[in-house]
């Protein structure tokens, strides 16, 4: 199952995504919040994302979604500490972090592989609310 890593510069709203996330998605998904400093003020830390990663692998893989630019390069910085074999199955998403997250989880809950688990968390910057 590919697991799912939500990185915001806050570490409440990284887990309050992974919470709403968690109710939507199949039993057993893998979400896990790496929001904030280590010292609980507002940023993202390159090791904590990778640490994060790490306890979202499976062997499938997993998506990293991300709130803002710097959150990017921070996500970015931490796959690169990864061993060539595990940043291949590493994946950032360009998605609102919400709808994205929980689209993504659910369909990482039914099976679906990294490429398309990517591929509908992308897909919620089409979804209309209205």
């Amino acid at each position: 199952m590919v697991g799912v890593v939500v990185v915001s510069h806050s570490a409440k709203i990284a887990e309050g995504i992974c919470e709403l996330a968690g109710q939507m998605a199949a039993a057993g998904q893998r979400l896990i919040a790496a929001g904030g400093m280590a010292d609980g003020s507002i940023g993202t830390d390159a090791v904590r994302i990778r640490a994060a990663i790490e306890a979202a692998d499976t062997g499938d893989g997993v998506l990293v979604m991300v709130d803002l630019g710097s959150a990017v390069i921070s996500a970015e910085l931490a796959i690169d500490m990864l061993g060539a074999t595990d940043k291949a199955r590493v994946a950032i998403a360009d998605a609102p972090i919400l709808e994205g997250t929980i689209a993504a989880a659910v369909d990482a809950s039914i099976g679906q592989s990294l490429a398309g688990v990517l591929a509908t968390a992308e897909a919620a910057r089409n979804l209309q609310k209205l």
